[in-house]
């Protein structure tokens, strides 16, 4: 199993050690790449929309973009990392999601992203927890990715995990070694199932895309999608491992 992991920080704090706990379980004949964030994607998008016409290699920040959606691409299970930062992820997690707008749904989904499956693992003091891992879902379900599985943890007592309530981190270990036990009875050589939502989005953007094609039959996003045979009856989830066209 192939696993890559986005860290929202590059501190050595809670969130890393909840991530830890979680993969312990799973590093046994498993191969691991981390990016820690910002250093491994440092700047911000710009909107410069180079991305977004086709030819990302324009973009100021292509090579360490690039370097984080090969191994994204390649991936068997990916990792997403954070703490609450103001009720959201952190603002390195989110420059760096800010990057792959171009592979949101309604302009050029990867076609490995539906097959693929994804931890989410958050932690905060109070509250924001839950909704720091919905920054990261937004992006990974209009990414393609339908089944996502979110451990979200809330502290209450103390950010550093030496003071931690010792019954707090029994807790937080159980649910991690749960989560990652169910993974690994998974059988990776199977794509996740495609669930509904990501099925209606699809068609609903393949109708737009439909009627873009008419007006511009030179549109960057709807040659890609008719490239791919999705305008017409191919659909991403049945050939899932299949390299992109374009």
């Amino acid at each position: 199993m192939k696993i890559t992991v986005i860290n929202g920080t590059e501190k050595h704090g809670v969130t890393y050690r909840l991530k830890e706990i979680f993969l312990d379980k799973l590093r046994d004949g498993a191969e691991i790449t981390e990016f820690y964030l910002p250093r491994d994607c440092p700047g911000f998008c710009i909107g410069c929309t180079a991305c977004f016409r086709g030819d990302g290699n324009k973009c100021k920040d292509a090579g360490y973009v690039q370097k984080i959606e090969k191994e994204l691409l390649a991936a068997d299970l990916l990792v997403f990392t954070s703490p609450a930062y103001v009720f959201h992820t952190t603002g390195a997690m989110k420059a760096m999601l800010d990057h792959f707008g171009y592979r949101w749904m309604p302009h050029r989904p990867a076609r490995e992203m539906f097959g693929k499956r994804a931890v989410i693992i958050t932690q905060c003091l109070g509250a924001g927890g839950k909704s720091a891992a919905k920054d990261i879902k937004d992006s990974l379900s209009w990414w393609g990715v339908s089944s996502i599985r979110v451990c979200s943890f809330k502290l209450m007592s103390e950010i550093e995990w030496e003071k931690l309530p010792e019954k707090k981190k029994v807790r937080m270990t159980a649910k991690l070694v749960d989560a990652a036990d169910k993974i690994n009875r998974i059988d990776f050589s199977r794509p996740a199932r495609t669930n509904l939502v990501t099925r209606c989005k699809f068609h609903a953007v393949r109708m737009l895309q439909k009627q873009l094609g008419k007006n511009d039959p030179e549109y960057t996003d709807y040659k890609y999608w008719k490239s791919n045979g999705w305008i017409d009856k191919e659909r991403p989830w049945k050939l899932t491992g299949t390299k992109n066209v374009t």
